[in-house]
């Protein structure tokens, strides 16, 4: 069953009021482990009292798989630790979170995206970890300080950035080839992209892109710095723009490009979302690109094609500076959680560790910790991929701008709408111009409850 942000949030503020939020944690004994250096070298817990974490992230298996490496390496050498584990795929995971969070059994770590995590935060479910932070469990020296205040709402630390990332389009070279297409220059334009994708589809019968442009609001935003905006207003209380054609192109844009063919429409779409990651169409090369972040091509990788390169979304010359570094993800503490302590730890293992990392190897974005970036570099352990990608965010530096504030609170119920309305463009039940004011006219109402 779906929750929706709003009763999520009114569910969530009752269950808190009836004092019904549940500890997820076990022990609540502090321990006097060190709280692992950069080096790798892990120390043991200083107390025996068992302690069971629990943590949930998403992603793809191969995730899941390395995840849990890391997680059983951890108890190695702090034995009195042990996790109890809730992965997911993207879809559906900030449902069953917004569930278990109004019923009192959100995870003592959660993988937060910044998309939700002003939601969380606003709503008090989520711990301030600058205690943890300004008495060195975690360090976060390593950390640019830019990149830190990503996490930071309200005063409070709510989230650490686990890695930065950049909006990425990703090619398969080899179909390119076969539809006689030269790669694209991080120069070109979305008329390049579409006349690029309906050639794919003419000469291949495979698509140009195999995604959705209305999966979540992220290549939206993209589109929208295009022209020198952003978003959200800074006081995330309305849009950030008030010229509803920006979104009215968008929707006949991508519209045209479903009429040829050339990108899926919404049920097929559905259908590719329910195989995951690891079987993108442009990893299996039906598909000529897809859009994703810079971690894209190791998720590839993984899944057995080597082959993929990253590009630069394509550019509205409005503005070429689009682009920004993106906290990827960050670790949460619940603040129902009885073991803060020991989560504080362990994320500050999982950032800064050697081990860790070398377990990890970037899979969830390049490194925000700069010497988990310096000693992978220097290890020689990285693929031509983990290397395409750490580069990538220097050859994508050309075209950042600056990093807007974390999503705002309803941005899960943004994303919906968005997804809502753009279908109903694309099964022609309503036109991109009504559908643009409808969309302006929910989400500033969404936003104006919400903050």
């Amino acid at each position: 069953m779906k929750i929706s942000r709003r009763n999520f949030l009114k569910a969530a503020a009752a269950a808190g009021a009836a004092g019904a939020l549940a500890a997820c944690g076990g022990s609540s004994a502090s321990t006097a482990a060190s709280s692992g250096a950069a080096s790798g070298s892990a120390a043991s817990s200083g107390s025996s009292d068992a302690v069971t974490i629990t943590v949930t992230w998403w992603g793809g298996q191969s995730r899941h798989d390395y995840t849990q490496q890391m997680l059983d390496k951890y108890t190695e050498t702090h034995p009195n630790i042990t996790f109890e584990t809730r992965p997911s795929g993207w879809d559906g995971y900030f449902e069953k979170l917004a569930t278990d969070t109004a019923t009192g059994g959100m995870p003592d770590i959660v993988q937060m995206s910044t998309m939700y995590i002003s939601t969380y935060a606003n709503n008090n479910s989520l711990a301030d970890l600058s205690e943890f932070v300004d008495d060195g469990t975690i360090d976060a020296t390593t950390i640019d300080d830019s990149l830190l205040s990503s996490g930071e709402l309200d005063g409070k630390l709510v989230g650490i950035p686990l890695a930065t990332s950049l909006v990425s389009f990703i090619y398969n070279p080899s179909v390119l080839e076969e539809a006689g297409v030269t790669a694209p220059e991080s120069d070109w334009t979305w008329d390049e992209f579409a006349s690029i994708a309906k050639q794919v589809k003419e000469k291949t019968g495979k698509y140009g892109l195999g995604g959705s442009p209305v999966a979540d609001t992220t290549l939206f935003s993209y589109w929208v710095r295009g022209y020198g905006k952003n978003l959200y207003a800074d006081d995330n209380k309305s849009l950030g723009f008030d010229d509803p054609s920006i979104i009215s192109d968008y929707f006949k844009y991508w519209a045209d490009l479903m009429s040829s063919g050339a990108v899926p429409n919404p049920d097929e779409y559905e259908q590719i979302a329910t195989l995951g990651n690891e079987s993108s169409p442009v990893i299996t090369g039906d598909a000529a690109f897809h859009q994703s972040w810079n971690n894209f091509t190791i998720i590839g990788a993984n899944a057995g094609n080597d082959t993929l390169k990253l590009i630069t979304p394509p550019l509205n010359p409005t503005n070429d500076k689009a682009l920004w570094n993106n906290p990827s993800m960050f670790f949460s503490i619940a603040e129902t959680s009885s073991v803060k302590k020991e989560c504080a730890e362990f994320i500050n293992w999982f950032l800064n560790s050697d081990e860790a990392n070398d377990i990890m190897l970037g899979e969830r974005g390049t490194p925000s910790s700069s010497t988990a970036r310096q000693h992978l570099v220097d290890s020689g352990k990285l693929s031509a991929q983990q290397v395409d990608m750490f580069n990538y965010v220097d050859d994508a530096a050309a075209y950042c701008g600056a990093t807007p504030n974390p999503d705002p609170a309803g941005s899960s119920e943004i994303n919906t709408v968005f997804k809502d309305i753009g279908y109903q463009v694309f099964y022609d039940q309503i036109s991109a111009d009504d559908a643009a004011k409808q969309l302006m006219e929910e989400i500033n109402s969404i936003l104006a409850s919400n903050n």
